[in-house]
């Protein structure tokens, strides 16, 4: 925090750093001048009729009366990652976006509109990274426009946590009633240590690597065990999309389905995995670990370097094995729903 020349804390922001990462600190109870402190770093997304809005790396938002505020002061970009490659939150959510291509795209200046049906969010909302050639609030109506002829409901992926990340946007969302849905982030790190893993995991109880099949196309068994039921042609065309797409099956017991599955998609120097599932009759085998690892080791063959894959914040089983395999989190996205009037 800042002090002034005489040792005290000093509010050395205002309205007009709105946009910069900040850092305050505010009374719990305003009303107790001796009360406890709780301090707050993120974007400063708005200040208007003395509260502020902070966003946090999380993507999630914080109020602050201003009339509590005891010290604040603008501060550095959250250093970077110390490890694993280098790329910024554009680069990612391009690469990723190639990874999981809608049936319908167009283009509203830089901003891309996706539809597949309603198959997956990320298929079906709009990305927007640069300018869309209109003033914001033109811009999302277009967008509305656009998925209500679709029969769809209009979504918007932003992301934060990352220099250069959309905290104003997700706050000009929310200023206008979009409802974040779905919070996810999106981890990286080196491909090569993947590909070394050793398959099962220590302690497992079988004593041999499981055997992982790869192909170009998701066969029956592969999508018998992907969890998302009822996949349509739509579905295959998303699954089945991207640069160079790979497919990974662990078999199971005869006429079962399999025990574990993946997929790739290589993209240059990227390596993007998903859709890793494991029979719970078969977890904590290292069925998992090794379906990265063929998959990292195909990668590698193509020339990638560097690995991708998103993750729900509350899904603590994946967080750990991807942490074990030497991934971090790069940035946090999110998925806003329009509002429900806007849709009705």
């Amino acid at each position: 925090m800042e002090f002034s020349a005489a040792g005290r804390l000093e509010v050395r922001i205002t309205a007009a750093d709105v946009g910069k990462r900040v850092s305050v600190r505010r009374l719990t109870d305003p009303g107790v001048t001796e009360g406890k402190f709780t301090d707050t770093v993120g974007v400063l997304t708005s200040w208007d009729d003395g509260v502020l809005v902070i966003t946090r790396k999380s993507g999630d938002s914080v109020r602050i009366d201003a009339s509590s505020l005891v010290a604040g002061k603008v501060v550095p970009p959250a250093p970077a990652r110390r490890r694993g490659p280098a790329a910024s939150f554009e680069e990612l959510s391009r690469i990723a976006a190639r990874a999981w291509r809608p049936v319908e795209s167009e283009r509203l200046g830089d901003w891309e509109l996706r539809a597949a049906s309603g198959f997956t969010r990320r298929a079906n909302s709009v990305l927007p990274l640069g300018d869309p050639g209109l003033p914001l609030d033109a811009a999302l109506d277009a967008v509305r426009r656009w998925y209500a002829e679709r029969g769809l409901p209009a979504y918007a992926q932003t992301a934060t946590g990352a220099e250069g990340t959309q905290e104003l946007l997700c706050g000009e969302l929310e200023r206008r009633g979009w409802v974040r849905e779905v919070t996810a982030e999106l981890w990286i790190g080196a491909l090569a240590p993947l590909a070394d893993v050793a398959a099962p995991d220590a302690g497992a109880s079988v004593s041999s690597a499981p055997s992982v099949v790869l192909a170009r196309s998701a066969d029956e068994a592969w999508l018998s065990r992907y969890q998302r039921k009822g996949v349509s042609e739509v579905a295959l065309k998303v699954l089945g999309s991207g640069p160079s797409v790979w497919f990974a099956t662990v078999p199971g017991a005869s006429g079962e389905a399999p025990a574990a599955i993946g997929r790739c998609v290589v993209d240059g120097r990227w390596a993007g995995f998903a859709a890793v599932e494991v029979d719970p009759a078969w977890r904590r085998r290292g069925l998992a670990t090794a379906v990265m690892a063929a998959l990292a080791r195909r990668a590698l063959d193509e020339g990638a370097s560097a690995a991708w894959l998103q993750v729900e914040a509350d899904n603590a089983g994946a967080r750990a094995l991807y942490g074990r395999l030497g991934l971090g989190a790069h940035h946090a996205y999110h998925h806003y729903r329009e509002p429900r009037e806007a849709s009705s």
